[in-house]
């Protein structure tokens, strides 16, 4: 791999770009101040409203949460145990559990996460998969994932559905709900590999449906810019591609750091679990 400058570093599966030099961490703190429940039940309930006329029926609302650690971005990246990481210039760090999407021998899947629960529950999985909302959600995400590989590729299916995946972090492990949609791209894929990305964005998981109109939603009643937070990162090696949605997102503004975390909002959903999920993915995949 060419050598690419030394204010970026990468990990995706297969390629890595990392420091020559590393350190041990040791203990470290992590103190999190999220929003209050008030300013985040104001958000709630104008996405609510909008989806109850009409407007949306999934709708990833994010909020930024304050974060004290003794830890720098560039500890978090290299201690971080993640399918995918990244450190950008000391600005961001992203250790992302999702797969946006995976280009293999002509084939591109997605793996839409939707769906996350406390392991320690008891009976978590069963629990998880058996929520109403928590179902319906992901049935609405595969079903749009599905409509967006459509565009570019042929003899999209779904190949995994409501896969359940478990994280650990420092805060207690969570088990996550995902599935992998497929499809056959076209022999001259690679000539248009940016469109196809392109025509792909904004991830569904991280906007919702319908996308044009939930994003505009998402735009007026979030109370930041989400920046680079939400975006994608990936390695394409000249044949294949791995990529990530770049969740689990800590950002250093004015010598202050801030956590990035949402969940998506659905016509059954409680505003204090929302609450609470959004404050259960405060955490570093460290331990």
């Amino acid at each position: 791999m060419d050598q690419l400058p030394d204010d970026i570093y990468f990990s995706v599966p297969n390629y890595a770009m990392l420091p020559l030099q590393t350190r041990a961490i040791g203990d470290f703190c992590f103190r999190t101040f999220p929003p209050t429940f008030k300013n985040y039940s104001k958000a709630f309930n104008k996405v609510l409203k909008e989806i109850n006329i009409g407007n949306s029926y999934l709708l990833n609302l994010t909020f930024k949460s304050k974060i004290e650690t003794n830890l720098s971005l560039k500890d978090i990246f290299l201690s971080s145990k993640a399918k995918y990481k990244l450190w950008f210039r000391d600005r961001f760090v992203v250790f992302s559990p999702e797969t946006f999407v995976q280009i293999k021998e002509g084939n591109i899947s997605s793996f839409p996460m939707k769906g996350t629960i406390d392991a320690n529950i008891s009976g978590a999985k069963n629990v998880l998969l058996n929520d109403e909302k928590e179902t319906a959600e992901h049935h609405t995400i595969v079903d749009l994932i599905r409509n967006d590989l459509a565009i570019v590729a042929e003899d999209v299916f779904v190949e995994e559905f409501k896969h359940i995946e478990k994280l650990f972090t420092n805060k207690g492990d969570l088990l996550q709900m995902n599935s992998k949609i497929t499809g056959r791209l076209p022999g001259n894929y690679k000539e248009s590999l940016g469109d196809i990305l392109l025509e792909l964005l904004p991830a569904g998981s991280i906007s919702g449906a319908p996308k044009q109109k939930t994003v505009q939603i998402i735009k007026d009643v979030e109370n930041y810019n989400r920046g680079y937070y939400t975006g994608v990162f990936g390695y394409f090696d000249g044949k294949n591609l791995a990529s990530a949605v770049m969740i689990r997102f800590i950002e250093k503004e004015d010598d202050e750091l801030y956590f990035k975390s949402g969940g998506g909002i659905t016509s059954m959903s409680d505003v204090k679990k929302e609450y609470d999920e959004l404050i259960r993915k405060i955490y570093v995949p460290i331990y």
